[in-house]
């Protein structure tokens, strides 16, 4: 008999590990939700919560061989569209602000437009609604946009959720399911032992604690390589730096999420009037004698905010009207290729990663694909090419 506390102890609180406790839960799990701090305090509670279902900038700037990677992912974004536009429903919640009013992509070279060209062919083949649009009908659609701009993918699916209620909900929904949540709760060990993975863990006050689970699920992100290393095996997850910036409320005039094929830009304005303006600007990590410190917040950098806001000025001049309320800093997990980590490390028996990627954007996907998995040993979706075998090389000498 084992002698498991828990079925799944998932570690990580932000989007993916909450979702995760909330569908392994639903599906009759005694899990464990362990966050080092609090809730939803790192990449999820920081980011700017766009949905951009179209292909991003940052993975059609690269050639043409990493745009075609890219696309691997349009069946875990086809899933994630339909599990956003139902969240609010199916958590039992009034309001969490998730809006799917469309998104354009932009451009403002004919280099740019070519790239939308190949970019939607991709896309078109994966099923995603979208098109290009450009003169008259882009400019009806959206007359804010600079003369700058010559064409546009539309994607009528895309938007935004406020990742401050989302995740919150989440968790709420895991715990009427049974999740026992702990914050404040750092893992210092994991050890396999007689069919069960021990915890070890020390809480704010400085007691510590031992006990047992079937399955680990690693929903760290940024910090999912330290804590695989406690289990013995090598994750090639890298913490970035990233910048976000704020206006002052302004009168609805962006209904739609806007990004750039060639430049870094994310632009929204959410249902308060304010402008939340970033695209994968970094920022600095402290460092230390070690390295690069990531349990901090990062500096931001006044050159990626003067870059941002620039790139932002250039395709929707009425910014130039709007104030710099804030800037801040948040810290997110990719992986060496920039694809999704997802499934069982076959090295480390019981022991599940999900992080990497578009975690806010697929976070839901994410969570649900692991839960079955973990549940059931397959999953709705082929999500193969993502697990962690393919870093197997890694660990071929782990003891």
């Amino acid at each position: 008999m084992s002698k498991a506390d828990w079925d799944v102890a998932v570690v990580g609180g932000g989007l993916v590990g909450a979702a995760s406790a909330y569908y392994l839960s639903k599906r009759g799990a005694r899990v464990l939700l362990l966050e080092r701090r609090e809730l939803n305090g790192q990449a999820s509670g920081q980011n700017a919560g766009s949905l951009h279902f179209q292909i991003e900038q940052r993975l059609v700037s690269h050639g043409e061989a990493m745009t075609r990677q890219a696309a691997t992912i349009l069946p875990l974004i086809l899933d994630a569209i339909e599990r956003w536009r139902g969240i609010t429903a199916e958590l039992g919640e009034t309001d969490l602000d998730v809006v799917q009013h469309g998104g354009l992509m932009v451009a403002e070279t004919p280099q740019q437009v070519a790239t939308l060209e190949r970019k939607l062919k991709l896309e078109t083949q994966g099923g995603l609604p979208t098109r290009i649009i450009d003169g008259e009908e882009l400019r009806s659609l959206a007359p804010y946009l600079s003369n700058s701009v010559l064409a546009a993918t539309y994607c009528a699916v895309e938007g935004h959720g406020n990742p401050r209620l989302i995740t919150a909900a989440l968790a709420r929904g895991a715990a009427r399911q049974g999740t026992a949540i702990r914050t404040w709760t750092t893992v210092t060990g994991l050890r396999r032992e007689e069919g069960c993975w021990r915890i070890e863990t020390e809480n704010s006050d400085g007691s510590v604690r031992r006990e047992y689970a079937s399955t680990i699920l690693n929903a760290a992100g940024a910090w999912a390589r330290e804590l695989a290393a406690l289990a013995g095996v090598h994750l090639p997850v890298f913490p970035v730096a990233l910048t976000m910036n704020a206006t002052d409320a302004a009168p609805p005039f962006i209904p739609l999420l806007i990004q750039h094929v060639g430049r870094r830009l994310s632009l929204k304005q959410m249902r308060e009037g304010n402008l939340l303006i970033g695209g994968g600007w970094p920022s600095r990590f402290e460092r230390d004698r070690n390295g690069l410190v990531t349990t901090r917040a990062a500096y931001p950098r006044m050159e990626s905010i003067y870059g941002n806001m620039a790139v932002a000025l250039d395709v929707v001049p009425a910014v130039a009207r709007r104030t710099l309320l804030r800037s801040w800093t948040g810290i997110v997990g990719i992986t060496a290729d920039q694809l999704p980590l997802l499934g069982e490390v076959p090295e480390a028996p019981g022991f599940f990663v999900a992080t990497g990627g578009s975690a806010f954007t697929l976070g839901l996907t994410y969570a649900a694909q692991i839960a079955e998995l973990i549940d059931s040993g397959r999953t709705p979706l082929d999500i193969d090419i993502y697990g962690p075998r393919r870093f197997g090389h890694l660990n071929a000498y782990m003891g």
